[in-house]
């Protein structure tokens, strides 16, 4: 089945089944999401260009762009932590955008989607600059577009900082949403090491995979040896910090990525925030204090929805789809 916005309520409230949010992480992650889309008819990936982008400084980043006749406006999509343009949750949102009538771009980070031999240095939260080189190459191919951008989890951390950052480095989106954003980077590095051993042992085993790919793809490069002893991520990333980034500490590091509820509510453009209480990546604590006033357009806690899940019935379909739409027409 189809979903219209007519179809979609105004809250999240999934049937007593879905409401684990283990449950709604995994599905986030593993349904098919191309084959249900097929389903009803509709498949981009025949419709998109892979491009490498110029950012800048010599750095590269890679996508898709998937372009709409008479388009109501250019999306930019931002995955999450070692996802890419082809994670579950970014394609089904990109079909649910271009069905809708919207350009869209699927960005890969650097060093995500298979690009660990595109760039020397390695990928890191900071690294703001090349995604705005990134954004503006984008808008080259649709210049007379609106841009939005929407990211989800560190995805959606990049996103805010779009909102936030981008008018002064000329990129001016009319809305930056945030799915399950994670806005203070200590906090959710903390959940990951203190929560559920079935998602700290899934980032574990993403990040090892980083390093080797990383590791083969420059030989002599990198050594990851201590950072393969660790398996707490806050210690990893104090690892990584003082090895591999500009950063005199990890809390230097985190502080160039961490958001406040008053830094959102205080930002150049327009925002949108989707989270879930039951997180248990992104403590909601974080956001204490925000609500749909100043530059927050939208502030969406719900009780349900585990991390970037949000699955609101059994045919699977994402409670986020139709509620980004939402927002970006009334941000248009």
């Amino acid at each position: 089945m189809i979903r219209t916005l007519a179809d979609h309520g105004p809250v999240f409230t999934p049937p007593f089944g879905l409401r684990s949010n283990t449950l709604q992480t995994i599905i986030a992650t593993k349904r098919p999401a191309r084959r249900l889309w097929q389903r009803r008819g509709i498949d981009i990936e025949p419709l998109s260009t892979p491009h490498v982008l110029d950012c800048g400084d010599g750095v590269r980043l890679t996508g898709r762009h998937t372009p709409r006749e008479h388009a109501l406006g250019l999306v930019v999509l931002i995955h999450g932590w070692e996802g890419s343009h082809e994670s579950n949750y970014q394609y089904s949102m990109a079909c649910a955008l271009h069905r809708e009538g919207y350009s869209v771009f699927r960005l890969n980070l650097r060093d995500h989607g298979g690009t660990h031999d595109l760039n020397a240095d390695m990928f890191h939260s900071a690294r703001m600059g090349e995604v705005f080189g990134a954004i503006r190459a984008v808008q080259a191919f649709d210049p007379l577009l609106p841009l939005f951008v929407v990211g989800f989890s560190l995805g959606g951390n990049f996103a805010l900082r779009v909102g936030m950052q981008g008018p002064a480095a000329g990129v001016e989106p009319k809305l930056s949403i945030g799915i399950s954003p994670a806005i203070h980077p200590r906090h959710t590095l903390e959940a990951i090491d203190n929560g559920p051993k079935l998602f700290h042992g899934y980032f574990l085993k993403k990040w090892r995979l980083t390093m080797d790919l990383k590791s083969e793809a420059w030989p002599g490069r990198y050594d990851f040896e201590r950072h393969r002893a660790s398996k707490n991520f806050v210690e990893i990333t104090r690892f990584f910090v003082e090895d591999y980034s500009e950063y005199a500490t990890v809390e230097d590091y985190f502080e160039r990525y961490t958001l406040t509820p008053d830094m959102l509510l205080n930002s150049a453009s327009p925002l949108a925030i989707i989270t879930a209480k039951d997180d248990s990546v992104i403590p909601v604590a974080d956001f204490d204090g925000l609500s749909a006033r100043a530059s927050v357009l939208g502030f969406d806690a719900f009780d349900h929805g585990g991390h970037c899940g949000f699955i609101e019935d059994w045919a699977l379909n994402a409670w986020t789809e139709p509620r980004v739409l939402q927002l970006l027409r009334q941000a248009a």
